[in-house]
């Protein structure tokens, strides 16, 4: 399960009073602190108002954020971070997957991102102790039968759990029953029994339930709904959720079967039909949310098929990576008993075929641990009566169970396991798929086996058991109480967990218990083997010990991260400037929300252009790294705002991860590499010979057992330490490279498995650490083969645009520059190169593969660039086209099998851009003064080319190129635009040069007339002025007056005329 609220494993801290807001203490402030008790780290989802508070986890009604911490951040102003583009990243929408794993032996938190449901708006980094446990009704659990609890592995975000005798509720959780919550459904509960439903009876109570990584299951009677709510709805248990959707109406449901792992982008779920449909199976399929049934076999059904008259469907197991069903079949055969087959059914082919056919009766094994059923062993009179099978994908173990144990791994070849009773019949299987098997039976029994060996161990009720509680009772343990009732079974980190229902004092509560399967075995052990021998007066009590070896190590275990595929991060908490270095509300919300920022950034990273530093925090410290003392003084001097102190190397990627003596938790495998590692073995009762060959034989010995040799094959060397009594072996595990297909990082693996195992050690060797016995000598692994997660093909821009400069002697960039999107020559040569980027171990280099680049989609701008056809993919792309279409060619002469697109590599000749006539950058016009430009969107695939890795390589990148030509038609229709302008400007000139004097004449001309009129004017104007004021005197004045203006203006006009004549006369004859 990836819960909401995963706990981080327990680390010691401060023992201190809770009643304080003490959520978490400065990192320095824990080093020298001894008396401690075990706590646990958490991340939940919390409003602001309660970030800091005790117990406290918010359940949201939407998906937008309720508060920002604009207030918080704005404070900040001498922090080495951008407050604006925080403030931008907290307010809006955000959703993305995350979970949480611890690193290393220090207090401080380490984020580990996987696959979540729904992001939250806040992370709350909680610090507190074990949450308080709930009262519930006892009738809902007293005396009730455990279930099964089922889900889909790593990807259930919540647990669901039904069988509340007649109600319509099922117990929720998202932190694996730490807490949970008991929700009533509103469903519609119609009954179809009395139509055409072999049922007879009708109860309220839901019966299975599966939770999905995007929805959940449920049958009631023999209807089956499905939830199409968001995960918050899930949380109202005050009322019941309408969001229940009823599938199948029309069928006859008799029981659900879980699909434990998801497989091609989906989730799976079958359903078992029964009355009109037996023999068939409703095979469902969740992908994206999206639910859909289809009835198998297609054509007939299986009762048809194995051709028997009357059959029912007990039980049924997909198998992913073969596409096929398995089936176990009920036959009823009116001349004999009733039998069962396994029948396969492959999905592709549509073909059913019988695999095994169950003996009627429980084999013999007189005494014997296991027994291959071949048909020729003497049988007992107990019959066998099959209700289930279980399969593991990794070891390719199947089990068939009933009131026997049968198992295989080829689903042909079946071994009885003759530990279990006869006399019991097995009610469900609980399967760790880390080689751990828990069985629980009808009389509420718990029995233990670890794969690869054929030991079945009781666990509950056992004289260990007994011993267990005593000694817990002793310590006054809440876990464990004399009135009991077991609810389910579950692992969880590979630990066998009961959740049981305990009554003490008359009150009721639901608690989750570790089963200590480890103890109890070894108090089996001791219980069973000892032996009283007399010593002089008195007896001394001796104990056999059954371990081949007293010691067992792993040794020279590589870095695990390159393996395991985990991306880790570091975070810690800001400092806090405070006397009491307690942290306060604002210092949590900073320090939540650089968490969040941390994990946007992580996102933001897989972008096509590669960043000139493989590290996603390298965007966050850029612009303020030289700055980097300056905060440290203010620091220093308790002067930074806000009393909060933000460390730049405090928010890291992790990459240097070390090995801890033990295997990872499962191993990713490209084409062709390898793990290797070594076992140190001191064996226990050496017997030394001596002789030509010095050698230690002992009876440690050492085997590799692998679910899929075809695949993978180990090589073991041995190296005897005769000095030391020990041995030590150098296990080698490798691909063999032709088992897989080239796949999408991360997708589509082949699942299968390396058990080392030690001969002899199965249940009899256990190491003490400080979490307990733990046990020895089996260890399995998952292995996982194709492309592993966190591998990226990017475009090397950087290298590209340095050896592009080298080649063509030049670079000349676009007039506007875009730093995250610089521009190429359409001229020159172009050559791309692409590197391999590792998300996990920080490595990155160049790919030296072989690949397929086309050009898929393009326009003038970004925003007219549009999708191109498969069609046209390939006139653009393709040397063989013949229409003119080509936008690119290469030198190189290496092509597909079609001959249909050339493949490049890092050492190719280059692309040269033609445009031709019929293609889309063709005849580009030109937006501005400059010239053209085009923007292509690249396709780069290495798929089917290159055969050095598993992986499906595929980037899609923009690519901004300038300098486009225009076509010939269009270039000469601007050519004689440009000439008919130009020749027309050069006889504009002419003229105006040779009729320039003549212009320049009569506009002198005109310009002293003009001058002349105005002057004239302004004289009789102002003449006029001075004359106003006589107006009013006699005639005879006026008169006067008015002669001596005329004779004033006839002489003026006199003199003019003189001065002209004088000017005339002095004026050369030319």
């Amino acid at each position: 399960m990836s819960p909401a609220g995963p706990a981080w494993p327990r680390l010691r801290v401060l023992q201190t009073l809770w009643a304080l807001l003490v959520v978490l203490l400065a990192p320095w402030r824990l080093w020298a602190i001894k008396n401690t008790q075990e706590c646990t780290w958490q991340v939940v989802l919390n409003n602001f108002e309660t970030v800091g508070k005790k117990d406290a986890s918010d359940r949201f009604v939407d998906q937008e954020p309720l508060y920002t911490v604009d207030k918080v951040f704005s404070q900040l102003v001498d922090a080495p971070i951008d407050p604006d583009e925080v403030r931008g990243l907290v307010s809006g929408k955000r959703e993305r997957s995350w979970t949480c794993t611890p690193l290393g032996s220090g207090h401080l938190p380490t984020l580990s991102l996987q696959t979540y449901l729904g992001f939250p708006y806040y992370l709350k980094i909680n610090y507190s102790c074990k949450g308080e446990l709930f009262n519930l009704i006892p009738r809902y659990f007293v005396n009730v039968p455990s279930r099964p609890l089922w889900y889909t592995v790593d990807q259930a975000p919540v647990f669901i759990l039904g069988g509340i005798p007649e109600e319509k509720a099922i117990l929720l959780t998202d932190t694996n029953f730490k807490d949970f919550f008991l929700v009533e459904l509103s469903i519609d509960s119609c009954w179809v029994g009395s139509f055409y439903c072999p049922q007879t009876s009708f109860t309220a109570t839901i019966y299975d339930a599966i939770a999905t990584e995007s929805t959940l299951f449920i049958r009631q009677n023999q209807l089956i709904y499905y939830f199409t709510g968001t995960y918050i709805t899930l949380h109202e248990s005050n009322r019941g959720s309408g969001r229940w959707v009823r599938v199948l109406a029309n069928e006859c449901i008799k029981k659900l079967c879980p699909v434990h792992f998801h497989s091609n982008g989906s989730e799976y779920v079958m359903a078992l039909t029964t009355g009109k449909h037996e023999g068939y199976v409703h095979f469902g399929t969740i992908t994206d949310g999206r639910v859909s049934f289809e009835l198998l076999p297609r054509q007939r059904s299986v009762c048809n098929g194995i051709l028997v008259v009357n059959c029912s469907i007990t039980w049924a197991v997909f198998i992913a990576g073969d596409y096929n069903l398995l089936l176990l079949v009920e036959i009823e055969d009116p001349s004999t008993r009733k039998y069962f087959q396994v029948v396969s059914y492959d999905l592709v082919s549509d073909y059913l075929v019988v695999l095994y056919t169950i003996p009627e009766f429980i084999p013999d094994a007189r005494g014997l641990e296991f027994l291959m059923v071949l048909g020729t062993e003497s049988y007992t009179n107990f019959p066998m009566v099959p209700k289930g099978m279980s399969y593991n994908p990794y070891n390719n173990l199947l089990f068939i169970w009933g009131n026997f144990l049968l198992q295989s791994y080829n689903s042909k070849n079946f071994i009885y396991l003759a530990d279990f009773p006869k006399e019991l019949s097995i009610k469900y299987l609980v399967n760790s798929f880390y080689g751990d098997t828990a069985i629980v039976t009808e009389t509420e029994e718990i029995w233990y086996l670890l794969e690869g060996s054929y030991q079945v161990y009781k666990l509950f009720p056992s004289k260990g058991w007994e011993v267990h509680v005593s000694l817990q009772v002793m310590q006054q343990s809440s876990l464990y109480a004399p009135n009991e009732t077991m609810v389910t079974l579950f692992y969880e980190d590979r630990r066998l967990y009961q959740l049981v229902y305990l009554i003490d004092n008359q009150q009721g509560r639901l608690v989750k218990r570790l089963v200590p399967v480890e103890q109890l075995l070894m108090y089996q052990q001791i219980s069973n083997d000892y032996l009283l021998e007399r010593q002089g007066s008195h007896l001394t009590l001796s104990f056999t010990n059954f371990c081949p070896f007293t010691v067992m190590r792993l040794r020279d275990l590589p870095n695990p991260q390159i393996y395991t595929r985990q991306e880790r991060y570091r975070a810690q908490p800001p400092r806090v400037l405070e006397p009491g270095g307690f942290h306060s509300d604002n210092s949590l919300a900073v320090y939540q929300g650089l968490v969040y920022y941390l994990l946007w950034l992580h996102s933001k990273y897989d972008k096509p252009y590669a960043d000139p530093v493989h590290d996603p925090t390298w965007r966050w410290w850029k612009n303020k790294k030289q700055d980097q003392d300056y905060y440290f003084y203010l620091a220093s001097n308790w002067r930074s705002a806000g009393s909060v102190h933000v460390d730049m190397a405090s928010y890291e990627k992790i990459y240097d991860l070390k090995a801890e003596n033990e295997l990872p938790e499962r191993i990713f495998l490209d084409k062709g590499t390898s793990y290797r590692f070594s076992v140190f073995l001191t064996a226990r009762e050496p017997e030394p010979l001596h002789g030509p060959s010095f050698q230690l034989q002992s009876k440690v010995g050492l085997a590799v057992v692998l679910a899929d040799p075809e695949c993978i094959e180990a090589v073991v060397k041995e190296k005897v330490l005769v000095n030391r009594n020990s041995v030590l072996f150098w296990v080698t595990l490798s691909d063999k490279r032709f088992c897989f297909d080239q796949g999408i990082s991360g997708h589509h693996l082949m699942k299968t498995s390396m058990l080392l195992k030690v001969v002899g050690s199965s249940g009899h060797c256990f190491q003490n650490t400080n979490q307990g016995p733990r046990m020895q000598g089996n260890l399995m692994v998952p292995v996982l083969i194709g492309c592993p997660p966190g591998k990226r093909l990017a475009f090397d821009i950087t290298y590209t645009l340095e050896y592009n400069r080298l080649q063509n002697k030049h670079y000349f960039d676009c007039v506007h520059v875009d730093p995250e999107m610089p521009c190429f020559l359409f001229r020159d040569i172009f050559y791309p190169f692409f590197l391999i980027q590792d998300l996990v171990t920080g490595d990155s280099g160049s790919f030296q593969g072989s690949y397929v680049l086309k050009v898929v989609g393009g326009g003038p701008t970004l925003d007219t660039i549009k999708e191109y056809s498969e069609e046209d993919i390939y006139r653009f792309n393709s040397p063989l086209d013949k229409t003119g279409s080509l936008i690119w060619t290469t030198r190189n002469t290496t092509t597909t099998e079609d001959s249909a697109f050339n493949i490049l590599s890092h050492n190719s000749l280059g692309i040269e851009w033609l445009c031709m006539e019929n293609s889309p950058c063709h005849d580009t016009i030109p937006h501005s003064i400059f010239a053209s430009e085009f923007f292509f969107k690249v396709l780069v695939s290495n798929r089917g080319v290159d055969k050095s890795t598993y992986c499906d390589y595929q980037l899609t990148f923009q690519l901004h190129i300038h300098g486009l030509p225009l076509s010939a038609r269009r270039a000469f229709l601007i050519l004689m635009v440009s000439a008919s302008l130009f020749v027309g400007l050069v006889i504009l000139y002419v003229i105006s040069c040779l009729l320039s004097p003549y212009v320049v004449k009569v506009c002198n001309v005109l310009c002293w007339k003009i001058n002349n009129i105005i002057a004239w004017e302004s004289y009789i104007y102002s003449i006029a002025s001075d004359t106003g004021a006589f107006s009013n005197t006699s005639g005879i004045k006026s008169g006067e007056s008015s002669g001596g203006i005329s004779r004033v203006v006839s002489k003026v006009a006199g003199e003019n005329r003189t001065d002209t004549k004088e000017t005339l006369r002095k004026k050369p004859i030319s």
